[in-house]
């Protein structure tokens, strides 16, 4: 079986080639790839090629297929699935693996065969023996592509933890009812996150989101009005921290002073840990969801407070496979939309350049349809080029109908009138 996929031979080597596939073993699976979002991980790994924790040392002989979010169609099961899995049903994977012995390694980083950008892959053993194949009933491919960003949100969620003082009873989670504040929240991830805060299975009370950029702020309120957020018994507000005379203080006074419950830490800048931790209430929890690429990465914490005032401080990095069998469930009840978290959309020839420039390139999550051939393009950008291309009016006009967003709809336009590679 030949597949054609995109893989890294070594620090900034990435190809895009076809290979034949081994023939199929009794406990893989067979399965193509429709849709992987591009995760800044893989720009990590393309510069740190075989010094990357994740990428074998041998990859300059045996390249591994690049990309670990991701979805499609199983094509073909080995017998010792049989009685499980079948053709025909769609499916994501969850990349931590946790193989003893071999924790570090994960598909998009680690094997020959397995990996997002490709057009068909082979599921190997080990991500069948940890239950990381997972079943999706959604529809739309994108929306288990995202899947796993959706799960480090989740994962963030659940980690965050809390305690009545006194008593050694911890108990997993956001308070509910409570008063929650998302720093640098506009971005993609934020964007997931306020979903997830509106319409996930425990709200805040009171939900702040503030970033520095206007234009970002004015998007988020777009896609999550304050009106939606009370549909679902919350209070949101926007704030440009920017232009606040003091922030500390008018950001704890939405809390009627007293501080917040929660606070989520959305960039990895000094500053915002720093404001997280001044404006925390009693017994408040401070999640740094952003993860350093500095690994001397420093912030000054008032450690008065933690002993006195009971505050906390938590961080992850990724979700469980309970937290994306969670985010696969939301969103194919229509609970959770990760398409607030795309701005880009393109096909496997864009792959390489979009993964070399991910830091350069504005805007949120890039999508790429594995077996079309399309190049990157910003969704803000359909309307125009569809002045001259019918295929991208289609697009703007599908777009314009979801509020600017990547849709349904969208996908099953681009999947039957996109060029294939």
């Amino acid at each position: 079986m030949e597949t054609l996929a995109v893989r890294l031979y070594g620090k900034d080597d990435l190809r895009l080639e076809k290979f034949e596939l081994p023939e199929l073993k009794d406990g893989e699976i067979l399965a193509s790839i429709e849709s992987n979002s591009i995760c800044m991980s893989s720009y990590k790994a393309t510069k740190q090629g075989e010094d990357h924790k994740r990428v074998p040392k041998d990859v300059a002989e045996n390249p591994i297929i690049i990309g670990h979010e991701f979805c499609g169609t199983i094509l073909e099961v080995g017998s010792k699935w049989a009685d499980q899995f079948k053709a025909g049903e769609k499916y994501s994977i969850q990349p931590a693996l946790s193989v003893p012995g071999r924790e570090l390694e994960a598909p998009g980083y680690s094997f020959q065969y397995i990996g997002g950008n490709a057009t068909k892959i082979i599921i190997p053993e080990e991500v069948m023996e940890r239950n990381c194949l997972l079943p999706y009933a959604g529809e739309a491919y994108f929306k288990a592509s995202l899947s796993e960003p959706v799960s480090c949100i989740i994962g963030a969620f659940n980690t965050s933890f809390h305690y009545k003082h006194g008593t050694y009873n911890y108990k997993n989670g956001i308070v509910e009812g409570g008063a929650m504040a998302i720093l640098a929240g506009a971005g993609p991830m934020g964007l997931g996150a306020i979903d997830y805060a509106i319409h996930g299975p425990r709200q805040p009370k009171l939900l702040v989101v503030t970033d520095i950029d206007t234009a970002r702020l004015d998007r988020a309120a777009s896609i999550f009005s304050p009106e939606e957020a009370a549909k679902n018994g919350v209070t949101l507000k926007y704030v440009n921290t920017m232009e606040c005379d003091d922030a500390i203080a008018e950001l704890k006074a939405l809390t009627g002073k007293d501080g917040f419950d929660d606070v989520m830490v959305f960039a990895p800048v000094p500053v915002l840990v720093e404001q997280a931790d001044q404006i925390l209430g009693y017994g408040g929890c401070l999640n740094f969801f952003a993860g350093p690429s500095k690994q001397d990465f420093k912030a000054t914490i008032n450690f008065y407070d933690v002993h006195y005032a009971d505050h906390h401080i938590v961080g992850s990095s990724g979700g469980n496979t309970d937290d994306m069998n969670e985010a696969l469930d939301l969103m194919a009840k229509g609970k959770l939309n990760p398409a607030v978290m795309i701005t880009h959309i393109g096909g496997i020839n864009s792959c390489i350049d979009t993964i070399k420039e991910l830091p350069n390139i504005p805007g949120g999550k890039k999508l790429l349809y594995t077996n079309k051939s399309m190049p990157l393009t910003a969704i803000d950008d359909f309307a125009e080029l569809g002045r001259s291309d019918p295929f991208f009016a289609k697009l703007a006009e599908l777009a314009e109908q979801n509020r600017g967003l990547w849709s349904d709809e969208a996908e099953k336009f681009l999947l039957e009138n996109a060029p294939n590679y």
